[in-house]
């Protein structure tokens, strides 16, 4: 849909440069309040090989947001499989134009998305229901949906959107450290993992674990021993300790800001896998590109998790004195 442009090699100049289908798709996605008035396109990003895109439900739709969404699939999977059987260099004839190669289905493209629904229809007619189907789809994955609860994460959503071209410059520009990292040993459990591998080789190791006898002493008054081990963390890691955790609880995340302010190193540990083009959230993205992070899971992928059990804290947790435990054994 687009082909990723980055100036002199810096990712901070990265854009994307539609293809007709990239624009046709945009044309598309913009035509959505003409057809459902309720709804208004805030925000979209256009990427390589998927869009983003942010839509602001103004008012009770008759049918729902599902109805609009199943729509916009079956447009975006007709102009895939325009710009598919154009690329095969049939010829295809619409109304009175007859298309032999596919740069003249292309400059259709070009015209929006009305005119190219319209080569769709031609290429169905020609071709026979069949054999069109056969085709190649180039859109293979339904688009999916995701509310917005806090008000903050309009804004946060926008900001990730627009750094997303900047991000994938980065990984192609570092791709050691992005790339998922199979079946890493260490002591008895293997992970996968992505970020510096390097950090497994470092001179010193600890943990970030709150426990939560120190969260409810100070929830009852007495928070000097939670702010001193909170404090400790940080000391241990200004003096260079890689420091280990899966950082699940506020009082773990609150550290691990500090860390990622002043640029120490991590290993953190997920409670899910890595999809095929994972890429950290915005909070660590930037210490896995500059090598200062590696994040570890024990498990595959799961797509259908959403939250992390008291179970997998537990375990996570465990791991993280583990990794410690051998690591520093290694020294």
């Amino acid at each position: 849909m687009g082909a990723l442009i980055v100036l002199d090699n810096d990712a901070a100049r990265a854009y994307l440069q539609r293809s007709p289908l990239g624009d046709a798709l945009i044309d598309c996605l913009l035509s959505i309040p003409q057809h459902h008035p309720e709804v208004r396109v805030l925000h979209f990003c256009l990427m390589p090989d998927h869009l983003h895109a942010v839509l602001y439900v103004q008012r009770t739709m008759a049918k729902g947001i599902g109805t609009l969404v199943r729509g916009f699939w079956q447009a975006a999977k007709k102009l895939g499989r325009a710009c598919s059987v154009a690329g095969a260099s049939l010829p295809v004839s619409v109304g009175t134009s007859t298309f032999i190669t596919p740069n003249g289905i292309r400059e259709e493209l070009k015209e929006g998305s009305a005119r190219l629904k319209e080569v769709a229809a031609g290429l169905r007619h020609l071709l026979g229901d069949e054999a069109y189907y056969s085709g190649e789809s180039l859109f293979e994955e339904m688009p999916f949906i995701r509310p917005m609860g806090r008000y903050s994460q309009l804004p946060n959503t926008i900001r990730y959107l627009d750094m997303n071209p900047q991000r994938l410059a980065t990984k192609r520009l570092k791709p050691g450290f992005f790339r998922v990292q199979q079946n890493i040993v260490i002591g008895s459990r293997s992970y996968n993992g992505v970020g510096n591998i390097a950090l497994l080789t470092a001179e010193g190791y600890d943990v970030v674990h709150v426990r939560s006898m120190m969260v409810r002493a100070a929830e009852q008054g007495e928070d000097k021993s939670l702010r001193d081990y909170m404090n400790s963390r940080v000391l241990l890691a200004r003096k260079g300790k890689v420091m280990v955790s899966p950082f699940v609880s506020p009082q773990e995340k609150q550290v691990l800001e500090v860390l990622l302010r002043e640029q120490h190193l991590i290993i953190c540990l997920a409670d899910n896998g890595f999809r095929e083009y994972y890429k950290p959230v915005d909070m660590l993205f930037d210490a896995c590109a500059s090598g200062r992070l590696l994040i570890l899971s024990p498990w595959p992928y799961d797509s259908g998790k959403r939250h992390i059990s008291r179970a997998d804290c537990v375990a996570l947790n465990q791991m993280a004195e583990d990794i410690c435990s051998n690591l520093s054994c290694n020294d």
